[in-house]
């Protein structure tokens, strides 16, 4: 995986190089859950920010990380939906998602940057209170290396194609599927998204797996596909 991380990195930082200064550099990374696209995304953000304050000391983050967990649907519009019990037991599949919104912010920040470029506010998701915490994730003009990262960046389906469109490179993590199980159930567990093992167990197989499945089955052609593979020497 460390490999795989030190090369991404330098095609990242090589892009980015060769972008106009008008421009942002924008890769979005997906995968299933429980692939370790998060972990990726936040190693490549902050190893492009620690070479551009090699040769740049002083300025702001060039990098900004952009999950796109805020744009969960909330329980309160979950629970409207016409099947509420249906929607909450699938939450995490494509149409929980505000994926119409999550295009609205791509579409902003593609547009050329100028002296009037302003910062750019993007939701985050609070686990505590298992709902998107609104303007949470500030997207400075400064920042011109967008990560963004989530399941359904690479879905071909409509509206995610329009997004994924925009963006400058499509990576997917691969992921054996019985890997991402037992990760998604330590996570569960831990997050308390799940009482004990066998519920999260249930969960990561009736939900998550079963994205996962639509995820592969529907993606679009990638630039990278990344194996995700647990490497003691890969660390954020």
């Amino acid at each position: 995986m460390e490999e795989q991380v030190n090369r991404l990195v330098k095609k990242t930082w090589d892009k980015f190089l060769s972008t106009p200064e008008t421009s942002r550099l924008m890769i979005a990374i997906s995968g299933v859950p429980g692939s370790g696209k998060t972990s990726l995304a936040i190693a490549i953000t902050k190893r492009i920010n620690e070479l551009y304050a090699e040769h740049s000391p002083g300025s702001p983050p060039i990098a900004a990380f952009v999950p796109m967990d805020g744009y969960h649907l909330t329980r309160a519009e979950l629970a409207a939906m016409p099947d509420p019990v249906f929607a909450a037991a699938r939450r995490g599949a494509h149409f929980t998602f505000n994926a119409d919104k999550f295009l609205q912010l791509v579409k902003l920040l593609r547009e050329p940057l100028t002296a009037t470029t302003s910062t750019v506010y993007a939701p985050s998701f609070d686990h505590a209170v298992k709902d998107p915490v609104e303007n949470d994730i500030p997207i400075l003009a400064t920042a011109r290396v967008l990560i963004f990262e989530g399941n359904y960046l690479s879905l071909n389906k409509d509206p995610w194609n329009q997004a994924a469109a925009l963006m400058d490179e499509l990576w997917f993590v691969e992921v054996d599927f019985e890997i991402a199980r037992q990760r998604l159930i330590k996570r569960h567990v831990e997050a308390g998204i799940a009482k004990n093992e066998e519920e999260a167990d249930k969960r990561a197989r009736e939900n998550d797996l079963l994205n996962g499945q639509e995820i592969v089955d529907f993606r679009l052609p990638v630039d990278e596909v990344i194996v995700s593979t647990f490497d003691e020497k890969f660390s954020v």
